[in-house]
This record gives structure tokens, sequence and C-alpha cells, in this order.
């Protein structure tokens, strides 16, 4: 698996616990953290230090919660992750880039949200990529998509039963949940080319702004109470899942996001502001 080996910056507003590697860290001398900091920094700037809202991180290794994917609906009921405006931006030699950036509900939305664990190399997330937006199914970690098609687009009627279905791993009502894949059409894509994404649909959802520093933005990027994030591990890059998983008991995750790899749990009902050096894009 690919590792996501840098830690959070600091100046977060929560601090996460279980860090990656902090001992290992401490050991390293001043030069090798400069070199360090200096590797994921991109020249031009398609990676660095970025800000994003991610599901909050409880407990387990991981060091950071994995981030939100905006949604709508369209107006035939499929669903669509938002994609940030593509702009070009000036730089200090007076040359220019294209960047992924939008302001929603007050914060800033950019591509490099996603730029973590060989994300950063899918096709998907370059900022003039031929791709679609609709989320779309990827049967196999949850039984119940196994009548859809690989690549099926997800239509909101798929969980109409939200609000009582149970696989009898979380309780009944708690919310069901799909994996899909985001600006990846092809069906023969290898998995670290695809943008994989886990969608929710739970009736905590229309809740979430009620409490956070952050309403408009999650107001703004949840609806009809679906939420989604980048489903991928900020430890090694697993894939974890909501109430997939019969372990996820043992470790206090029932309806929780739980990575049975290394027993990491994120609270898709918990948005919180973070921060993380992004891996550029390898133009």
């Amino acid at each position: 698996m690919d590792s996501d080996k840098y830690p959070p910056e600091d100046g977060r507003r929560r601090f996460v616990k279980g860090v990656v590697g902090t001992a290992t860290l401490t050991s390293v001398g001043t030069a090798a953290s400069g070199a360090l900091n200096a590797a994921t920094s991109a020249a031009g700037g398609t990676g660095g230090p970025t800000s994003y809202v991610g599901i909050e991180n409880t407990a387990g290794p991981a060091p950071r919660g994995m981030p939100l994917v905006p949604l709508t609906i369209d107006d035939e009921g499929y669903l669509k992750g938002i994609w940030p405006e593509v702009k070009e931006k000036e730089l200090k030699d007076g040359s220019t880039l294209t960047i992924t950036e939008q302001e929603i509900g007050g914060v800033t939305y950019t591509g490099r949200w996603f730029q973590y664990c060989g994300v950063q190399i899918a096709e998907g997330v370059r900022p003039d990529a031929d791709q679609d937006n609709f989320l779309r199914s990827k049967p196999g970690l949850y039984e119940w998509q196994a009548d859809h098609e690989q690549g099926q687009k997800l239509h909101v009627d798929d969980f109409a039963d939200y609000e009582e279905w149970s696989n009898g791993i979380g309780s009944v009502g708690a919310g069901k949940a799909a994996q899909t894949t985001w600006r990846s059409q092809s069906d023969d894509d290898e998995d670290v080319k695809q943008l994989p994404v886990q969608v929710l649909r739970s009736p905590k959802v229309s809740d979430l702004p009620e409490e956070s520093e952050n309403a408009d933005f999650l107001r703004a990027a949840t609806e009809s109470d679906f939420v989604a994030w980048l489903d991928k591990c900020t430890h090694f890059c697993c894939t974890p899942g909501f109430n997939a998983s019969q372990d996820a008991s043992k470790f206090n995750a029932t309806d929780a996001v739980y990575c049975q790899c290394h027993q990491s749990v994120y609270d898709p009902f918990s948005p919180v502001e973070l921060s993380f050096n992004a891996f550029p894009r390898p133009e």
C-alpha cells in the first residue's frame, strides 16, 4: 500500500490522537525534518500545506480525519460530488498554473484536499481532467450493492430505506452507506488511479451544521441527509467502512467508520477543520 508519511501541520483547531511515527519523527534531525517538509511543497503550488474539513479521527493510529467530498443531487436524482472551480493562478515568475479552488460556505475548497495516499496521481485530480462528477457504485463492501453494475450511477432511490436499513452491524436507522468511485468513469482503472469515496445517508446528517464552526460549509456540502468523504485511511491508505465490519463492535466503532486493517475509527457525524501537507500532482 502507498503510505501517507507526513504528519499534520501544527496549529490545527483540534488535536487528533495517535499521530503515526511520532517517536520516529522526534529522533529526526532538524535538517532531515526540513527536507521532509520541502518534499511535500510543490514548486508552483500543486501541493503543500492544505487546510480542509474532514470526518474526525477518534481512535487508532490514523493522524487525522478523511476529507469531505461536497455533494449535490441533480434534477434526475443522481448523486454528484462537487469538484472545485478550475482557475488560472499567476506565479511570482510571471508564469501561470491551473488550479482548482472554490469558496463554499466560507471554506476554501481545493483539489489538494485529496492529494495523498496515491490519489494525487489519479487522472481525476487534474484540474483539466475530462471526467464527470457522478458518484458511481463500486460493489463489494456492502451486500446491498451486489445488484449494481460496476460504475452504475448512484441514485437517491438506492437509499430510500435509509431510516430503517441495517446490515446487522450497527444500529437500525443509523444510516445506509455505499462504496463509490468519483471522477473515474473507466471500469478497468486501477484502484490507485481512482478516487474512492464513501457515501452515507443518515438522519443525523441534517443536524451536522447545528453545532459546527463550519455550519455554512456543511449546509452547502451535504444534501437530503447525504454526506460523502474520500475513503482513504490517513494511516496506511486502507479502505475503511461505515458499519461494514463485524469487528467494529470490538473497538467501539459501531455507527462509525472503522478501518479493520489497523483499527482506526472515524466519526462521520463530527466534521472538523484540519490541515496536512498535500502531495504534489505529478506534473
